[in-house]
């Protein structure tokens, strides 16, 4: 029996040394080093290449080292007896709200316009929204994005949510399925995506489903790359359809250097940093749910592969 960290454009080391001193006992490798790829039956991932894990044929479970999973099941061919498990992390979920709580505060105090104001030396007073008068449309309200939609009405935000299953928060409106999809789209300040990625999920922010929403609508992209079509978010600003948009996450992660999003004035560009795991903290799920493997308990934080989270 052995784990094996497979990631891609993330440091291997530090996990691997908080393994080994959280299970000494256990052997632990990173791929491409591996001494028996029929002993390994338990592996870490992020992002890992396409149809790897085929190398090895004794994998009983598959840890990814974040919130999402969709990096793994759609890029791999998962045998129906392999479980796979996730991270959720109070921090990571407060992590969020704060990244996207700094968003909405600076673009209802005009930030991004003073700014850009400073570097043509232009002195401009612009009106600004208040708390109390703007509204805050949630896609996904799972365990991040409840708790996002919690804090947001807890400071005095108009906020509203849309799901797939009905949820009872109530300080928000809910939306379920897609009988009220349009309703939920209706009337808003800012749009925050938190969708998992699934076949249904992908490209949903289309130009179909942008021009539904409130001209003047900012949009915050935080779920995935691949459920934004770039090219219809360019064209809905341009229209002034949009006010903007804040991604977070990319269809191409680093965003290529000769991408439009680069310097275009009204899209704001982070590398992916809204929400980052913290070993520390994630590090006693992992160990705690490879103890539970080797002893037939049921692990946390499973995942289903036919829905995708």
């Amino acid at each position: 029996m052995s784990i094996l960290i497979i990631f891609e454009n993330k440091d291997s080391k530090p996990w691997e040394k908080a393994l080994k001193d959280k299970l000494p006992n256990t052997s632990i490798e990173v791929y491409p080093n591996v001494k028996d790829s029929t002993a390994v039956d338990f592996v870490i991932c992020w992002k890992p290449k396409a149809r790897i894990l085929e190398q090895f044929p004794n994998v009983k479970v598959i840890q990814s080292v974040g919130a999402s999973i969709d990096h793994i099941i759609n890029s791999q061919n998962i045998s129906k007896n392999t479980v796979i498990t996730r991270i959720i992390d109070k921090q990571l979920s407060s992590d969020m709200w704060e990244f996207l709580l700094a968003v909405v505060l600076s673009e209802i105090k005009n930030i991004p316009i003073y700014i850009a104001q400073q570097k043509a030396t232009i002195w401009k007073q612009h009106q600004y929204q208040s708390i109390h008068n703007t509204t805050i449309a949630i896609l996904g309200l799972g365990s991040i994005g409840g708790l996002v939609a919690e804090n947001f009405a807890d400071l005095g935000f108009k906020v509203k949510g849309w799901s797939t299953s009905k949820k009872e928060i109530s300080t928000i409106q809910s939306f379920v399925g897609e009988h009220e999809f349009e309703e939920f789209l209706e009337k808003s300040n800012f749009l925050i995506n938190l969708l998992p990625l699934t076949k249904e999920t992908e490209g949903i922010l289309n130009s179909k489903m942008l021009q539904k929403l409130t001209k003047g609508t900012f949009l915050i992209n935080v779920g995935r790359g691949e459920h934004l079509i770039d090219e219809d978010l360019i064209q809905l600003i341009d229209d002034s359809h949009l006010s903007g948009a804040l991604l977070d996450v990319f269809n191409e992660e680093p965003l290529p250097k000769n991408h439009p999003f680069w310097k275009h004035p009204k899209i704001q560009i982070t590398p992916h940093v809204a929400s980052l795991t913290n070993i520390k903290s994630a590090i006693n799920q992992v160990t705690e749910n490879y103890v539970r493997f080797i002893n037939n308990q049921e692990l946390l934080n499973t995942v289903s592969i036919k829905k995708g989270y």
